[in-house]
This record gives structure tokens, C-alpha cells and sequence, in this order.
């Protein structure tokens, strides 16, 4: 558990950076022409869906073709 702590002090302090000061980058290194994440379903949707808070994300449009697959194929047990 300790053991980045034992290489900063015993080995070579410059292999690792320093967690006190931890460099700073700017959001767009490297990709200037990045799109900001937009979710494809809207909070109402997922809301008429019942999706539980936890899984109301990015993917939820994916969640709710699934959940529309399981209600459609799923056997009923009656």
C-alpha cells in the first residue's frame, strides 16, 4: 500500500510526480476539436422508464432499448 511512497523517498523522486503538486493540463490537449458529452435520452425518458438514479448516464438510451427488450422477449411465468 505504501509502496509509490517508499520509491518518492528511496529512489528517484523525478519517476513519479509529486502528489502535493500534481501538474495541471489543460481540457484540451491534445484533442482541440473534443465535443462535449451530451446525454441521447432525456431525464423524462429515463423517468417514465423508472431507470434508478445510479444508471442515468451518458449510456442511458442503451438501458432503455435493453429494458424494452427484456419486456418484450421475457417470458411470462403465468
Amino acid at each position: 500500500m505504501g509502496a509509490h511512497l517508499a520509491r518518492r523517498y528511496l529512489w528517484d523522486a523525478e519517476a513519479e510526480p509529486d502528489p502535493l503538486h500534481m501538474p495541471s493540463f489543460p481540457a484540451e490537449l491534445g484533442l482541440p476539436r473534443r465535443q462535449p458529452r451530451s446525454s441521447v435520452a432525456s431525464a423524462a425518458q429515463l423517468a417514465q422508464a423508472r431507470v434508478p438514479l445510479e444508471q442515468r448516464d451518458f449510456c442511458g438510451h442503451h438501458l432503455l432499448r435493453l429494458l424494452r427488450c427484456h419486456r418484450d422477449n421475457f417470458p411470462v411465468p403465468w
